[in-house]
């Protein structure tokens, strides 16, 4: 039985959920009237399976919404605190934002950017780049952000599918502080690309950089441009942006989005989520790079005229109180992270955050992958001092914003560590079996979501093809997310990891997700990987690797069978694994995702594939050394 912490906000509104089970239809075009039209829709959803459009008829613009609709009551009020790595600061209003963006969108049209038309955004995390977003979706072209980590390969990839005409870059951005030579790595990702007519570089590090014919630097263009540009009336399905996501296969994915159903489904979820209020300052730690930054940095928030903090480096620089320093610097009220950085600031101990005044927190929230129960409780204790409700998000790229979420903005249930709790109102998930039938309570299955939602994707970018088929195929007019989950006796939802995640051991199913909690709930362990190998007998057995906390001086074969006795317990002798690794780190994206696919490349001595999207190189290579050895040590066992 999960333990269950009853905490909320006091909030009890049991009509939204009543509304939305009776018609989601109807429900959905009562949200859709919280935003700011030009003109009414004639159909609230016209949906052809798989492809649904939204508020047909109704024309609208997202950097409206975002900035034209506040200017009365709120052009005075901070939009972003921004923190810069090396300690600067700027404080942004919403009528500064305002002036920005319409000198910007004004460039852009300078330079022949036109309705439809795409533009590659490769920014630091700078108030310039949501500026750089807003001011696109004022003109109607496509903003296809890039995070600024990546390499000129996975640039040139994405530049190339989406056919941008325009690039937005920096001379450069702080990351640990060092310089990262961002114009470089475009310069390098575009040689052979001619279609790209102009590069904007926005001087943030003051590098030196290599001018050509094509580069035009922001702050000259700013200089010339009119701080007036109304906002295209724009139809409800008219694209607003490319984001690029990895798939399976390694070739990224470009997921479109739309305007009109997307802000509907961010201003809702944003509100019932976070319980947004005028005085809360709030802090979402996701890059803009990815989509949480896009969905609940960049448009979420400005929707709703909230004050953010916006921070420009790594969590843990130049040490582990930087995150703690900016909480109560800025006496921020939601907190809005991941389970990766939360592992890492509990290996640091409680020392760090007790010695910081977080006593402004009202709310905690976790994004990204499944919360391990003992981090939840850690996040609960340590960070929340036993008074904010946490709220264990999940959503992906495709969907928009979140599907499955507690909303003490709208009701208070209780909460349970490591559950998403239920799905949002009009919006049916369930979890079946290989045939699409429901499971029973408590057991196992797939993640379907059973009708069109306002934030789901359009389409792949030039691909409708694969859309159906990587998430339309596998049920019949379902959408299938590639998710493992159960839902307990009270219908509460736990998210089990990817069933690509999924191990069968001896024709028995266990997921990643639980075996990687039990692990971290050892006292010792900080974070944990688990996948599968082949084996003759029980065609996979399971490999784990453990990445231990600071300072930890058990002997290792100790480790190891209070490791294995711990698996024997709470999930059984199935999942015992075959062997326990000791690693110091864990190979994972940018966005702290532990990269599975490509431990299970190593352990089947297969080719790694595209890791564009990997933060450090040293963690793969320690992993395939610690893998040889496994291999090694298996064929001398079977001589």
């Amino acid at each position: 039985m999960a333990e269950t912490y009853r905490i909320g906000l006091g909030n009890n509104d049991n009509d939204l959920r009543k509304k939305a089970d009776s018609d989601f239809v109807s429900f959905w075009d009562d949200q859709a009237k919280n935003l700011s039209w030009f003109s009414p829709w004639d159909k609230t959803l016209d949906w052809r399976p798989p492809f649904a459009k939204w508020f047909v008829g109704g024309t609208i613009n997202a950097s409206y919404n975002a900035l034209d609709i506040h200017q009365a009551a709120k052009s005075e009020k901070s939009a972003i605190l921004w923190e810069g790595e090396n300690g600067e600061s700027r404080n942004v209003t919403y009528g500064e934002m305002f002036i920005k963006v319409q000198k910007f969108a004004n460039v852009l049209k300078s330079l022949d950017v036109q309705k439809g038309d795409r533009v590659t955004i490769y920014l630091p995390m700078v108030p310039e780049l949501p500026i750089a977003m807003l001011a696109c979706a004022r003109i109607g072209a496509i903003h296809t952000v890039i995070f600024s980590g990546f390499s000129a390969t996975s640039i040139k990839d994405r530049v190339s599918d989406s056919k941008s005409k325009v690039i937005i870059t920096a001379d450069g951005g702080y990351r640990r502080g060092k310089i990262v030579k961002l114009k470089d790595v475009i310069d390098d990702a575009i040689k052979d690309i001619d279609f790209v007519e102009h590069v904007v570089i926005l001087e943030r590090t003051k590098n030196k950089i290599l001018m050509t014919s094509k580069d035009k630097l922001w702050s000259k263009l700013m200089d010339g441009a009119s701080d007036s540009c109304p906002a295209e009336e724009l139809p409800s399905d008219h694209p607003l942006y490319i984001l690029y996501t990895s798939g399976t296969t390694g070739k990224p994915k470009g997921v479109l989005h739309g305007t009109g159903g997307y802000l509907t489904h961010l201003h809702s979820t944003f509100k019932w989520a976070f319980d947004i209020k005028d005085f809360d300052i709030f802090f979402c730690t996701a890059d803009i790079g990815w989509v949480t930054g896009h969905s609940y940095v960049v448009y979420a928030p400005f929707l709703h005229g909230a004050t953010q903090i916006m921070y420009e480096g790594s969590p843990d620089f130049p040490d582990a109180s930087r995150m703690w320093e900016i909480l109560q610097k800025y006496k921020v009220t939601i907190f809005y992270t991941t389970p990766t950085a939360l592992r890492m600031f509990m290996k640091f101990g409680d020392e760090i955050p007790n010695s910081f005044d977080l006593s402004n927190l009202r709310l905690l929230g976790s994004v990204g992958e499944p919360i391990n129960p003992e981090v939840w409780k850690w996040y609960f204790k340590t960070i929340g001092k036993e008074k904010c409700p946490i709220i264990d998000t999940w959503w992906q790229t495709e969907t928009g914003g979140m599907l499955i979420s507690p909303l003490p903005g709208i009701e208070t249930i209780p909460l349970k560590p490591g559950s998403g709790t239920l799905s949002i109102p009009g919006v049916n998930i369930s979890v079946v079996d290989e045939n699409g039938d429901e499971v029973a309570a408590n057991t196992k299955g797939y993640l379907v979501i059973k009708n069109p939602w306002p934030g789901m994707l359009l389409t792949l970018w030039n691909d409708d093809e694969k859309y159906k088929n990587v998430y339309w195929s596998k049920y019949e007019n379902c959408y299938y997310p590639g998710d493992y989950a159960l839902k307990d006796n009270d219908g509460y939802l736990w998210l089990l990891g990817r069933a690509d995640d999924v191990l069968k051991i001896a024709g028995h199913r266990i997921g990643t997700a639980e075996l990687e909690s039990c692990m971290v709930s050892h006292p010792d362990v900080a974070e944990s990987a688990a996948c599968g190998i082949p084996d003759e007998i029980k065609g996979e057995v399971i490999i784990v690797f453990v990445v231990l906390n600071q300072g930890v001086v058990n002997d290792s074969n100790i480790l190891e069978k209070q490791l294995v006795d711990k698996i024997r317990a709470d999930i059984g002798a199935i999942a015992t694994p075959k062997q326990i690794y000791f690693v110091s780190k864990l190979p994972k994206t940018r966005s702290g995702k532990i990269m599975r696919r490509l431990l299970k490349a190593i352990g089947n001595n297969e080719q790694i594939g595209d890791v564009s999207t990997l933060e450090d190189g040293a963690a793969v290579t320690e992993v395939q050394k610690v893998f040889d050895e496994l291999q090694k040590s298996i064929k001398e066992n079977l001589k």
